[in-house]
Order: C-alpha cells, then structure tokens, then sequence
C-alpha cells in the first residue's frame, strides 16, 4: 500500500487518471467530483454539479478538460485547471454509461442507458448525431485505430464496430439533393436502413463526421458487457461481463493491416492464375482479421473492474478488480505462438471474501472475532492486523469461550464449530441442531452458553473437560444439557445478568421470556407487526429492548413485561441492537447503512454513526464500552471509538437539521437563467449551501463598501464644517485585513469565492447589489487587478440581468467606460499573454537543438569508445597469437 486517499462519507463510484498520471478524479455517489493529487495525496479541486451518482468520468488529451456523466442523465464538461464547470450537456434520457473525447477534432462522444449513442460538438454545445442501432442499454464504448472507429457493448454478447469518417467542412458540390428524406424537415438528414444512425443537422454544411456500421465481434459472454476498454495505445481492446471471464482482443495497426492485404492480394492473384477461368476478386480483410481475439483471462471471481497497460516490450499487464474484495494481476507475452495469460500476484490481505454475518469481542477488549460464509478471523484491534484465520461453514453466530483462548461458531447447517486460537484448528464440530443456529448466548456464570435456532429449539450446553485418546491432556467440549421446544421458528435468545430470565424471540413477531431453572413461562412482549431480530437485556435487569424488521424499536420492564416506548428508529429492518456495559445506553444496527444510539431512559436518540455504504449486518460492543465494531454488506469492518470530548443533544440536533437544510437546498429547483432556453445546454454548477454562502458574503461585502461610502461622505461633510480634519474611525474588519479600502475588500471577498462556485452564486445574487458591483468592477479593471476573473463575473452578471440593465438610464455611463477599460485591459492582458507564449516556444526550441547536437555528441563519444575497444582488442589477440 503506497498511498490512501481521504474522501468524504459519500461512496466513490468512478475514477479517471489524468494523462499526465499526477492527479485523479474521482466521482461520487451524491453526484460531487474530487480531484486528488497523487504526489501531495490531497482533494485540491471539488466539482458539485450532478444530483445522483457520477457514472463515467473522462479527461481529454491533453488533461485540461474533465467530462463527467451521471445518473442523473446529465454530462458536464468542467475546465480543470479554472477549476470552474464550463457547461451541462443534456440529451439522454437516462443514466450515462460512458463520456470519451476526441484528439483531432474538440467533439465528445457519450453513451446511456437510453440505448442511444449521442455525438456532441464542444465549440457549438449541441448534439449533431445520435447513433440509434442498439435495441438495449449501450452498457461501454471504446475508441480505435486512431479514432476511425468505434466499438460499443450492449446488453448482448456481440460489440458493434463503427466507422468513422471525418468529413470536411466544405460541403460536396456534387451531392445530389435528391439524398434529403421528403417527408422530413428542412435540414434533416435520414440516412439509409443499414446505416442504423440518425442524423439532426441545422445547417448541411456543418456535418463533422459520418459514422456507419462495419459490422460485429461476438464476445464469447452470454450477458451484458460491465467494462469495456482500450490500453494506452488503443493496440489492445478488452471487456468483461457479469461473470469471472476478461476477453483480450489485438488491433492491428494501418500498417500491419496493409501487410496481411497485400499477402491476401499476392495469395488470391496466385489461385486467380491457377483458375484461369475465374474472374478477380477485390480482396478485403474481414473485421475478425483486423481485430482478432488473443486470449480468455479466467479470474478466481466475478469481474467487477479492470485496467490493462501495454509495455514497450510487448508483455501485457492487467489488473483486475473482483467481486471479492480481492485484486488480481496479469501478465501477457503477446509475442508468444499461443498467448497464455499467467497471475503475477494478488491482493488479498485482511478482509473477508463475502459478508460478515457475526462479531465478537474478547472479554479484555483487545481480540475482535469476525466470520463469515467461508471463514472466521481473529483480529487485534488496536493494530488492525488479521491475526488469525481459520475456514468454516456459513457463520451467523458466535462468541469468545471465557478465558478467550476459544471460539464457538453457529453456522447456517445447524452445527457448532468449536476453535482453539493459539493452534488456529477446528478442534470440534456438533450437529446442534436441525436447522439453521440464528443466536448463541453465554451464560452470566459462564459455565455454559444457550443456542436458539430455526427449528424451533433452544439448547442449553455446558462447557467440559474431554480426554482424547491420541493426547494426555484434556480439552474443552460441549455438553448438550437440556431443551426447550417451542412452536415457531427461534431468531435471537438472551439472558438476564441474574440467570433468572432466558428471553426467545420468535418467528410470530413476539418475545417470550422464561424462566432459567423450570423452563416455565413468565411474560410473552407483544406489540411488533413483523418479527422481532435482535434484543438486548440492561445491565441490571430492569429493561429489555427489542429491534424489528418493522423499523421500530421497542423497550420494555422486565418486570410485567410492559412497553416503556416505541421509537421508530431507522428506515429498514433493525439487524442488531446491543446494550452498553454498565448503562440505559443501546446502539442499534440496521439495513439503512446507519448505526444509532439510543438511551432507554430518557427514550432520546443520541447519535447516528455514519459511514457504511450498504446494510449493516450485526455489530459488536467492548466489554468496556469504549469501542463499537460493525460490519456491513459494503465488505467493511469499521471500528467506532469513544471519545473523551462531552456530547451535547442540542448541538446534534442543531447539526442535523442543518444538514437536512442543505440537502433540501440540493433538492430544489434550479434558478432559471434569463435568456436561456430550456434546450440541450445549461449550467455546469447547481445550487449548493455553499453557493448561498458566497452570495451572502458578497452581499454582506456591499453592504459595508455602502455604510462606509456613506460614513466617508458624512465625515468629509464635518471636517468641511469644523475647518480642519477630525480623525475618522476605522471598520474593525477593514482594520483585520490591513486598512484596507472598502472597495478593496469587496474585491477580496469576490476572489474567495471558489472558482466552480462562482456563476452559481452570482445567480442568487439579487439585483439590487448588480449596479453597485458593476460600478467596482469598473474601478478593479482601471486597476489592470484580476482582469480574467473579472470580465468573466461581468460578462455573466450581463448575461442574466441583461433586461434590467439597458433599461436602468443610471448604468449607461457606467457600462460605457465599463466597455473601454475592458476592451483595452483584455487586449493588454493578451498580448502579454502572446509575448510568453512565444518566448517560451523560442526558449523550448532552443532547448531542443541543444538536445540535438547533445545526443549526437554522445552517439559519437560513444562510437569512438567501441572504437578503441576494438583496436585494444584486436592489439592483445595479435599478442598472443
């Protein structure tokens, strides 16, 4: 592990590696992009402009635009190094699979689930081609043969090859008009049924590309394509669907294709001379030819991602991604006769294969038992290291015995699987049950444990010393003592802290508690509409909480079997619910990726952990209490500790609804922008909190560049009447940033607003603050300070208020000298701009020819050298001979 990125809560659903390899960008779940940089490993540049989770992330060649596409069927082309959005694509009608630049010409190319391809031109922002020869999602798209063709995976198992032609600009005088479909409208073009595409043209001229249908490859995968991908090169394709299978395909290059021509040709001229009657064929490559299948890469598991790079030397690396939680890697000779892949190496440290089901923690809180489908494991939790694993069935229970040398596992069969620690062996296994052992229970006196199961038995056992007949020494077994037969299904059992009362919630949605020594029946706690999955007893034996698949958590006296209170506590089934040692505190687990925490005394929610991405399955509590462990469908174990820092209820709560105030902000309805019509183009950004934050603070800036104008033009006023100066009070924030002027301080809260925020929030800027700004503006840019991000926040304040501005008489002056001062600084700040480039194109050029005359100097040093050692040589063979 080299390097580990900090994200925020959200999930990463994409990432894209800029072409310089120095930065990565990453796309969320909640629709935001980070921008990390691999060197300093931190998020310099954050993009917020999706509203669901970023499907497809692309930068273009050069590394300077970042396209991103999302669920929300959107694609937003941002200019990474303003660090601003520079527009919103619109077009598909559902989730984008794949956004993919072109090199030559400033076009993009997008692919959705809409099973339609669109072709977008950057320099206008509109859609000028859709490809419509799908009949299911177009699931990936690549780019080959130095973008002359392209090749899209849908939901079957054939990949569509497309040509790319790229016409001129000019228009063909010789184009017959006959070619335009009667019945369409006046500049669209429908072209003929094998052609499978659809063209949307204004203007006839301004077509850039025709793409037409070569033919298909057939993938040797029955379903839907997950990735499919080219190298660096664009010399090796290769694709995976839902299973553990990575096909390989070669591209050949123009000239390899020409060579394989020409062998066919002087084949084919050859057997047109032997059949003298048969007349010449042209010959031409078919499309398996030209891209020919290398190999299969069968993986351990499901694929679920992978990335390919081509060496110099011709050996392919692939790294794989898999269902698993593991990463394989691949290497492939491609000189070889038969091409065979061979794993290099895997990571597969720590983590379970599949989802934990169960935990537990070692009675000195420093061992954290975990198991799953196929395997238990031991950890230390201070250094997080797996520190034993041992394989066993489908784990859904377990515990520490006392004394935590040995573990005992329920597992999915109805069997107890007993393990000793030290040896990492399956020293025992019982068939305990008939059906599945849903809840395992220590005893308070811990002589022995209680199992509940799904076929509707309770089982008590004693812990026992056995003497095998291959050692001298005894060792721990289980001794089945007693049970209690009930009439449903047994999903969770617990003792009281005295051994009095043994609580069994059952499949019929109730909870009955009986009593330990005579199996009698004491209080049956009625009240869930669906069965009840997990429960706890207080330390003290006075309350008992019970956590349903009907969202609700229940807590009762132990008593008379009484419902204190119903919480409604989270969004889908509760899965585990834990008291804490010593206390009224409980956390409950459930299947909406959140963790709770709950006081049964005061029935007030405390706290909401947050950090899993999917269901959490159980967790568990340190004896102490000063840790939480949890595990969850995500493929996560995440440990909680408490802190020494006092919780405050009002604070939470006070965080809670600030944070439902942003995500209801995030929810609402854009602003409409004035002029612009509701078409294929919009905004890159979207109205954040932080959006209204900047426009507050600009807003408050005005403010006070107003009361002090104002205060300024009194005090002149009393100095003029007194007759001499009286000294005037500074603003004590003007005074924090230097004494400063007020106009200069307005311009010092406009420059911290961040780049990609900008735009969205001079929208819910109102106008009453616009002519003022306009006034500053004029002043910053006499100044020669900021021009570019000046004239950009001028030229959209224009944009939107344009209406009120050229009806407002009192901004005329003010928009003319505004037209002078920034035609000539723009001019200015350009040619500078001009001087450099062409001071730096000077200095690369004659960097380069020093290179040049380095290089040969070297190359003849060194034939000089060869030189030398030759004749040296040739001298000593004379000798001796």
């Amino acid at each position: 592990q080299v390097l580990i990125l900090k994200g925020l809560k959200q999930e990463v659903s994409c990432l894209c590696p800029s072409p310089d390899g120095l930065h990565l960008a990453v796309g969320y779940e909640d629709g935001s992009i980070r921008v990390f940089n691999l060197l300093s490993g931190e998020a310099n540049i954050t993009f917020s402009g999706h509203k669901a989770a970023v499907t497809a992330l692309q930068y273009d060649h050069l590394g300077g635009r970042l396209a991103s596409g999302s669920k929300d069927t959107d694609v937003i082309v941002w200019d990474v190094i303003n660090e601003s959005g520079l527009y919103r694509l619109k077009g598909h009608k559902d989730a984008v699979t794949q956004v993919l630049f072109l090199k030559e010409k400033n076009l993009l190319v997008t692919s959705g689930k809409d099973t339609l391809v669109k072709w977008w031109d950057l320099d206008t922002q509109h859609c000028f081609k859709t490809l419509v020869g799908h009949r299911t999602e177009v699931w990936g798209m690549a780019l080959i043969s130095e973008e002359k063709r392209l090749i899209t995976g849908s939901a079957d198992s054939e990949l569509r090859v497309w040509d790319i032609t790229y016409i001129q600009e000019v228009k063909d005088p010789d184009e017959p008009e006959s070619k335009k479909s009667k019945g369409s409208s006046p500049g669209t073009e429908l072209n003929t049924e094998e052609d499978e595409t659809l063209e949307l043209d204004e203007h006839p001229e301004e077509r850039l590309i025709k793409c037409s249908k070569v033919g298909s490859l057939m993938r040797e995968g029955r379903d839907r394509i997950v990735t499919l991908a080219t190298d660096r090169t664009g010399k090796i394709l290769a694709c995976h669907g839902t299973d553990a299978v990575l096909e390989v395909f070669s591209v050949l290059s123009e000239e390899e294709v020409q060579k394989k021509l020409e062998k066919k040709m002087k084949k084919a001229k050859k057997k047109a001379k032997q059949n003298a009657e048969e007349p010449e064929r042209s010959v031409e490559l078919s499309l398996q030819e030209e891209i020919q299948r290398v190999t299969n890469i069968r993986a351990s598991s499901k694929i679920k991602s992978f990335d390919l790079i081509l060496s110099p030397k011709g050996e392919l690396k692939i790294v794989l991604l898999l269902q698993n939680n593991i990463i394989e890697s691949y290497s492939l000779n491609l000189s070889a006769q038969v091409p065979q892949a061979v794993r290099a190496s895997r990571i597969t440290i720590g983590g379970h294969r599949s989802d934990v089901r169960t935990l537990a923690f070692s009675s000195d809180n420093i061992a954290i038992l975990s198991a799953a489908a196929e395997s238990v494991k031991i950890w230390n939790r201070s250094t997080l290291q797996c520190i034993r694993t041992m394989d066993c069935e489908y784990a859904l229970c377990s515990l520490f015995v006392p004394g935590d040398r040995q573990v005992i596992i329920g597992t999915k069969t109805g069997k107890l699987q007993l393990y000793d620690l030290a040896s990492g062996s399956l020293m025992e296994t019982l068939d305990a049950h008939d059906g599945a052992v849903w809840s395992i229970a220590l005893s308070p006196d811990q002589r022995g444990f209680v199992t509940g199961s799904a076929d509707k038995c309770v089982k008590f056992w004693e812990f026992e010393l056995v003497k095998d007949e291959s050692s001298v020494q005894k060792r721990l077994s289980m001794k089945h003592v007693r049970v209690l037969q009930l009439d449903e299904d047994v999903l969770c059992v617990r003792y009281s802290p005295n051994q009095k009362l043994l609580a069994v919630s059952l499949l019929d949605c109730t909870v009955k508690i009986f009593y330990v020594d005579t199996l009698k029946f004491f209080l049956s706690l009625y009240g869930h509409k669906l069965p009840v999955l997990c429960m706890d007893i207080s330390y003290d034996g006075t309350l008992i909480a019970t956590g349903s698949a009907d969202r609700n958590v229940k807590i009762w006296g132990l008593d008379f079997g009484d419902c204190h209170r119903s919480l409604f506590a989270h969004d889908d089934s509760v899965m585990y619910l834990q008291f804490v040692a010593k206390s009224h505190l409980f956390f409950t687990a459930g299947k909406d990726s959140k963790i709770k925490q709950w006081d049964a005394d005061k029935f007030e929610h405390i706290q909401t952990l947050e950090g899993h991405h999917q269901e959490v399955w159980c967790l568990a509590i340190s004896p102490n209490g000063d840790y939480v462990v949890s595990a969850s469908h995500d493929k996560s174990l995440r440990l909680w500790e408490r802190t020494r820092e006092p919780l405050i209820l009002e604070e939470e709560r006070e965080m809670q609804r600030e944070a439902e105030y942003e995500e209801s902000v995030a929810k609402e309805e854009q602003p409409v922008v004035a002029g612009e019509t509701q078409g294929e183009t919009g905004l890159a950004g979207k109205k954040t909190i932080e959006t209204i934050k900047a426009a507050e603070r600009i807003m408050e800036a005005i403010e006070l560049y107003r009361e002090e104008m104002a205060k300024l033009k009194e005090h002149e006023a009393i100095c003029k009447a007194a007759g001499k100066e009286v000294p005037f009070p500074v603003n004590p924030i003007l005074r924090a940033y230097g004494n400063i002027t007020p106009s200069a301080y307005v311009l010092e809260v406009f420059k911290k607003v961040k780049s990609s925020e900008l735009e969205e929030s001079l929208l819910v800027l109102p106008f009453s603050y616009v002519p003022d700004l306009l006034r500053l503006f004029n002043e910053y840019i006499h100044l020669g300070s900021d021009v570019e991000l000046l004239c950009r926040a001028l030229l959209f304040l224009l944009k939107i208020h344009f209406g009120q501005i050229t009806s407002n008489h009192m901004l005329v002056t003010v928009i003319e000298n505004l037209k002078k001062t920034t035609i000539s600084r723009v001019s200015e700040a350009r040619d500078v701009l001009g001087f450099n480039m062409a001071g730096l194109q000077y200095l690369k050029r004659e960097i380069e020819a020093k290179d040049e005359v380095t290089f040969f100097a070297d190359a003849t040093d060194r034939f000089e050298e060869k030189k030398r050692k030759r004749k040296k040589k040739e001298k000593m063979i004379l000798a001796v001979l």
